[in-house]
């Protein structure tokens, strides 16, 4: 929403809200001098008519009365624009202050902060221990990455962005030109969801390997956005979570530990070399070119193909 609209909108409130009486257009274009600078009759009545239903759709309960004269006028009572008193009880309120430390920095840090404030002071118990009443649980969601504030308020405000991106299998980033979607932490990794323009297909990015500025681009999206964004379901597909095959590797001994916690078996080869077998789904080739040197793909015959295309990709860039 525009600024000057905001503020328009705002006065009118206030204008409805601090009155005894019903006022008159007359009155309320008197009374706000973006009204009094609409210029003719017919402009301010159009925007006041706009105003009053946009007023009315945040949740304004705006009253229209006729006088005796037969003059039309408005007005706002408190009593029906005063929201319920806020009653939480013990576990509600340990659970709002949960979730107001979840965000312990970014943009949201603030916000929840705020919030908490606010609800303190409108009668939530403070004497509530969040972490005793569940268990000293205490959430953190990390955000190091620079690109995820803007980001987070271009998949709010539907707003395409670009980027330089760096493959896990590049050796340097390539601009890309997104719709983004949705964001979401998975395993510590914020992943962020969204059309690919330069590929016309969606795609999933790990925030972590984007270099430089999140720029925003204008214009509309291009791709509807679906009513449900997998970005975990996908990032586990790539981490092999939706396993229907085994791979055989040789791992170094000491490195890869995420491959070794994720093996069937481990078995010792000597020489500062162990061998595993690995259950795994589409996007294995790309998170083992990740280890380098340290691995060596045994079977599938594909498998093995795949890493070895990868990784002569990174050689050549």
């Amino acid at each position: 929403m525009a600024i000057a609209k905001a503020e328009r909108l705002m006065n009118l409130a206030l204008c409805l809200l601090g009155t005894r009486r019903p006022l008159s257009k007359r009155e309320l274009r008197e009374s706000i001098e973006a009204y009094l600078e609409a210029g003719s009759d017919d402009s301010f009545n159009r925007m006041f008519e706009r105003d009053k239903d946009d007023l009315r759709e945040l949740g304004l309960v705006i009253e229209t009365v006729e006088s005796l004269d037969g003059e039309v006028g408005y007005l706002a009572r408190r009593d029906s624009n005063r929201l319920p008193p806020v009653t939480l009880d013990a576990e509600e309120a340990a659970a709002l202050g949960l979730a107001a430390k979840v965000w312990q920095q970014a943009r949201l840090a603030g916000a929840a902060s705020g919030a908490l404030q606010k609800l303190r002071a409108a009668g939530m118990p403070e004497d509530v221990d969040p972490y005793e009443a569940h268990g000293a649980l205490e959430p953190r969601i990390p955000v190091h990455e620079a690109a995820f504030e803007p980001l987070m308020l271009a998949c709010r405000d539907r707003r395409p962005v670009a980027f330089d991106y760096r493959k896990a299998t590049a050796a340097r980033p390539e601009p890309r030109h997104v719709e983004p979607w949705a964001l979401e932490c998975w395993r510590g990794h914020w992943y962020l969801a969204g059309w690919d323009r330069d590929r016309g297909a969606e795609r999933v990015f790990r925030l972590s390997r984007i270099t430089g500025k999140v720029r925003s681009r204008g214009g509309k999206f291009t791709a509807p956005v679906p009513d449900v964004v997998t970005v975990r379901e996908t990032v586990a597909g790539w981490a092999g979570e939706t396993a229907d095959r085994s791979a055989l590797i040789r791992l170094r001994s000491g490195a890869g530990y995420p491959l070794r916690a994720k093996a069937t078996w481990v078995r010792e080869l000597g020489d500062g070399w162990d061998e595993l077998e690995i259950p795994y789904g589409h996007g294995l080739d790309a998170w083992l070119v990740e280890f380098g040197p340290d691995v060596v793909v045994l079977e599938p015959a594909e498998l093995r193909a795949d890493v070895m295309d990868r990784l002569r990709a990174v050689a050549k860039g």
